[in-house]
């Protein structure tokens, strides 16, 4: 079927909060976090920095480049700033103004798939699709919930990031939508 989201596909991550304009999902300055690449915020548009909104979509079970993309399938999201900007990654603690909102973890990228066990895997779940055959594609909404510990929490947007040309902070949270869509990510394909 056509517009199917298959493994090796480069993509944008559009956030849902306040009627999509959340940001897209940015690597945005050096990580200070034991074993973190870069830090992870949203930004106003996908193309912040070259590759910094780009991300790779890998199978953390061996399906091959090519193959769609199942909803429920466990995957990786490598960043494509300066050709490697490292794997999305689960990291230390939310803050606490954070975690009085539910949040459990604090997101950057790391050098490697898996820093910790399951810290890199997120798995991926479509709201819905047409047709609907399980397959994920360009366009759907989707959550991401992390690995770690198995249950780092579902990706969300939560605060406004302190960090330069960002536009508001990256953590998992226990729950998948706790306010106005933070949760919700949509796939766009990314442009050459």
């Amino acid at each position: 079927m056509a517009n199917e989201l298959r493994y090796g596909a480069q993509i944008h991550l559009q956030n849902g909060y306040n009627g999509w304009q959340g940001g897209y999902l940015d690597t945005n300055s050096h990580s200070s976090a034991s074993g973190g690449k870069y830090q992870v915020a949203t930004a106003d548009t996908p193309t912040r920095g070259k590759g910094t909104g780009t991300w790779e979509v890998l199978s953390a079970t061996g399906k091959a480049a090519g193959q769609p993309v199942v909803s429920g399938d466990v995957i990786y999201l490598r960043n494509l700033y300066g050709g490697d900007g490292g794997y999305l990654d689960t990291n230390g603690h939310a803050t606490n103004e954070q975690k009085n909102a539910g949040a459990k973890y604090d997101v950057s990228t790391s050098q490697t798939r898996d820093r910790a066990q399951g810290t890199g895997r997120w798995r991926i779940f479509a709201r819905t699709s047409s047709p609907a055959d399980q397959n994920v594609r360009i366009g759907d909404v989707v959550h991401l919930w992390n690995l770690y510990g198995d249950n780092g929490g579902f990706l969300e947007t939560n605060n406004t990031s302190a960090l330069t040309d960002a536009k508001y902070d990256l953590c998992t949270n226990a729950y998948y939508n706790r306010s106005s869509d933070v949760a919700d990510w949509k796939i766009h394909q990314a442009q050459g």
